[in-house]
């Protein structure tokens, strides 16, 4: 819905009573790998709530999880926390019961750091998968974030940076908006470039179908933490998130590889002063709704929706090795499912990927995708197009089939800008999806490949 939305500064730190810092503590050694390239990076970020917050997740459902997700998926039985604490540098993946111990020592210890009751913090790694956490240095950087904790834009900034891998850009967003008469803030981080196809659920487990009937997206690492001054009723607020990343985190895809940490936490402390926005006003059969109430909640499910998507193309655009973005949008469907299969296969192919890198409109490589996809498809009633982001106009290279007469010079401008929209149409029924994806380039594979005779070379 349209709505007044301003964009401001401060992120996670720009709600209302809201915490954060971020401090390097060497949590991968310098000299051992990809990150530690950058010198003293910021590694370990915690962002914190002055009051209980209500909260709500989402999880990777990568049968092989982290042990922070496991950690986060027990905590998540009660929906109240306050701060987060998260790694970089270290995935804390593959780490058996080592690496559970040292995910629950560390939100103990940032619990006793800040005096907090037991069950208040949450936990977010990421990193080389299989190496065992630096517990003494993860301990000295709690206590040193601890005492840095700040609300200006600054302190955001800091812990933006600690989160990040081999992201080049720091990746935030806040807005303000109304809720009834008071003024409601919600900001965010993330990060992301390279392992990137998120397709989480509130419980870490692969659904049928989500709400709606939408198919499930089957999936280096993503993560976002968002923090808003809404009071909001914990089960309202994880109906907003699932339905945010339905349509951003998990609509987006780098590489195709779904990681083993992907995460994103909603933290709101109720501090705006709004009136809650509670499960009985989504139901218009029970006595406690009200017009009112009912736009404030479709008003604060379009900011999230907002921030959420705006974090996701960020991580799209700072891909690794990332130079063009391409919008792929599959109408024309005859179900959700097969809408999303056709773009997922289309989003994913290293044939048409790399032909997006080499600014060839090539499109052979995008109906063989489709075709080989789980979709319903008709080979004479498929439609293919190119416009520029947002525009109306659209150059089709293929109608029904079969070749159109647009030429190959206007066909190649039409996908030469960094960023362009790429139109299917299956025209066999009413179902759609898209998908934010990536070219694949030289520099993705370089970055990728290291050499093994060189041990800062290496990735996660």
């Amino acid at each position: 819905m349209k709505m007044p939305l301003k964009e401001i500064p401060g992120s996670i730190v720009a709600p209302i009573g809201f915490m954060a810092g971020g401090v390097f503590c060497d949590i991968k050694k310098l000299g051992t790998g990809k990150g530690s390239n950058k010198g003293q990076k910021r590694d370990l970020a915690l962002i914190v709530s002055e009051t209980p917050a209500t909260v709500a997740s989402l999880f990777t459902t990568n049968q092989v999880c982290a042990a922070p997700v496991k950690v986060c998926v027990e905590r998540m039985k009660s929906p109240t926390a306050q701060v987060v604490v998260v790694n970089s540098g270290n995935a804390n993946a593959c780490t058996g019961k080592q690496g559970m111990a040292d995910a629950r020592a560390m939100v103990s210890f940032t619990e006793q750091t800040l005096g907090l009751s037991a069950g208040r913090a949450l936990v977010g790694s990421t990193g080389r998968i299989g190496v065992l956490m630096p517990m003494d240095n993860i301990r000295a950087g709690i206590l040193e974030a601890a005492m840095e904790l700040g609300t200006t834009a600054e302190h955001a900034n800091r812990a933006t940076e600690a989160i990040m891998t081999s992201d080049t850009k720091p990746k935030q967003v806040a807005v303000e908006f109304k809720l009834g008469g008071n003024t409601v803030r919600i900001g965010g981080i993330c990060k992301g470039a390279g392992m990137i196809q998120p397709g989480m659920s509130a419980t870490g487990a692969r659904p049928a179908a989500l709400p709606g009937g939408r198919a499930p997206a089957l999936h280096a690492t993503m993560l976002g933490f968002i923090t808003t001054d809404a009071a909001v009723d914990a089960k309202v607020l994880q109906a907003a998130l699932n339905e945010a990343v339905a349509s951003s985190f998990n609509r987006i895809t780098v590489d195709g590889d779904m990681s083993t940490n992907d995460t994103v936490l909603v933290l709101a402390n109720g501090l705006a002063g709004n009136t809650p926005l509670v499960a009985a006003d989504v139901n218009r059969r029970k006595s406690a709704f009200s017009p009112a109430r009912l736009r404030d909640l479709k008003i604060f499910q379009a900011a999230l929706n907002h921030v959420c998507l705006e974090l996701a193309k960020k991580i799209v655009r700072d891909g690794e090795g990332v130079h063009r973005v391409v919008t792929v949008r599959v109408n024309g469907a005859k179900t959700i499912q097969d809408a999303d299969a056709a773009s997922r296969a289309v989003a994913n192919s290293a044939l048409v990927k790399t032909s997006w890198h080499g600014g060839d409109p090539n499109w052979g490589r995008i109906i063989d995708a489709i075709g080989y996809s789980a979709a319903k498809v008709v080979e004479e009633k498929v439609d293919i197009g190119y416009s520029a982001p947002g525009s109306k106009k659209t150059l089709w290279s293929l109608k029904r089939g079969q070749p159109t007469k647009a030429t190959f010079k206007a066909l190649c401008a039409a996908v030469a800008p960094k960023e362009f929209e790429l139109h299917i149409n299956l025209n066999l029924g009413q179902a759609n999806a898209v998908m934010y994806a990536a070219d694949l380039t030289e520099e993705y594979v370089d970055f990728n490949k290291g050499d093994v005779t060189d041990a800062s070379s290496l990735g996660g």
